[in-house]
């Protein structure tokens, strides 16, 4: 087999199979002495180890989640979280990857892992800067039809599509930051501004639950979890890992939209539809910028962008003073 395994130093995050390995799960998914031409890692993606695998049969996409002892409370089992929430995903699933194979058994290398078919055209961080930013405009009208399709389905209650599901949204919202102050923590990370977030907002509970219908959200769509056409044309949806059951404006994706006001990104919003303007709704923004800014913290720290970490603080900090000042 001709394997291209990235260069990765030992104690990285992502660790890499072997090519034996790789040969092993090929059996396993699709049968004894299945022939495997190669394998290449793919560089995109910050969690998963991913590989490009040719086999007699065609190519195939291998994804291999963190081992056990690697994965932090907010981000616990989220193969599996993905696994689980596709069903919900019906209304765009002819832009998703279609699982061939998934083993959460252990039995062969100790890590959760599925084989997915692989989708056309090529990845956005690829394609979208070819174009001028001006040109955008195509792209982020799909991306807000898109992300409309997928918060107009509604949950059983909140929190990780796989579970632990709250009866209210403050309730997953308060265990999110108690979690992600655990998880800084326990990585050497100062954590005393999340557990303050963690704190107003349960004396927010209130505000919070305002919203009474768990909707889904990706978590995690953007150009870098879609795969686009020449043309700009979306033509797949990935990573969906993330996925949650909550209020529609908690989803990375209506954060990144709401980033850049009159620019490019605007387009989203002709397709999603406006976003809510009330005070209650700017508010609870603050606390989803907080989520969004503690869940990065924790990625640039096992990425070692020690640069970008000590932005987080600098970030949240902001934020918090908006909260102490009962901005709304």
């Amino acid at each position: 087999m001709d394997f291209h395994p990235k260069d990765r130093p030992p104690d990285a995050f992502q660790q890499p199979l072997t090519a034996q390995q790789v040969e092993m799960l090929c059996d396993r998914a699709f049968g004894a002495g299945t022939r495997v031409w190669s394998a290449a890692e793919l560089g995109l993606g910050g969690y998963n180890t991913t590989y490009r695998v040719e086999l007699d049969t065609g190519p195939v996409i291998l994804r291999v989640a963190p081992g056990p002892a690697r994965q932090t409370r907010i981000e616990r089992e989220f193969m599996r979280n993905e696994y689980l929430a596709a069903p919900y995903f019906a209304p765009i699933a002819p832009l998703l990857p279609r699982t061939l194979a998934a083993d959460f058994t252990h039995q062969v290398i100790g890590r959760d892992y599925v084989f997915q078919a692989v989708l056309d055209g090529r990845p956005g961080p690829e394609v979208l800067p070819t174009y001028e930013r001006a040109e955008h405009g195509p792209y982020f009208r799909q991306l807000g039809s898109i992300t409309r399709a997928i918060h107009d389905v509604r949950g059983p209650g909140f929190g990780v599509v796989a579970g632990p599901h709250f009866a209210r949204w403050s309730e997953a919202l308060v265990a999110y930051f108690a979690d992600n102050a655990a998880d800084a923590e326990d990585v050497g990370l100062n954590a005393v501004d999340l557990r303050e977030v963690g704190e107003l907002a349960e004396r927010d509970a209130a505000l919070f639950d305002e919203i009474t219908e768990p909707r889904l959200l990706h978590g995690d769509l953007w150009h870098v979890n879609v795969m686009l056409a020449p043309d700009l044309t979306i033509t797949g949806v990935f990573d969906h890992d993330r996925s949650w059951w909550g209020d529609p404006a908690a989803d990375w994706t209506i954060h990144m939209a709401s980033a850049r006001p009159g620019t490019e990104r605007d387009a989203f919003w002709d397709a999603y539809g406006s976003p809510d303007p009330s005070p209650e709704s700017r508010r609870r923004a603050l606390y989803y910028r907080a989520r969004h800014i503690g869940a990065v913290r924790l990625e640039r720290h096992r990425l070692g962008k020690e640069g970008r970490l000590a932005e987080s603080y600098a970030e949240l900090a902001e934020v918090l003073d908006g909260l102490r000042r009962g901005v709304r």
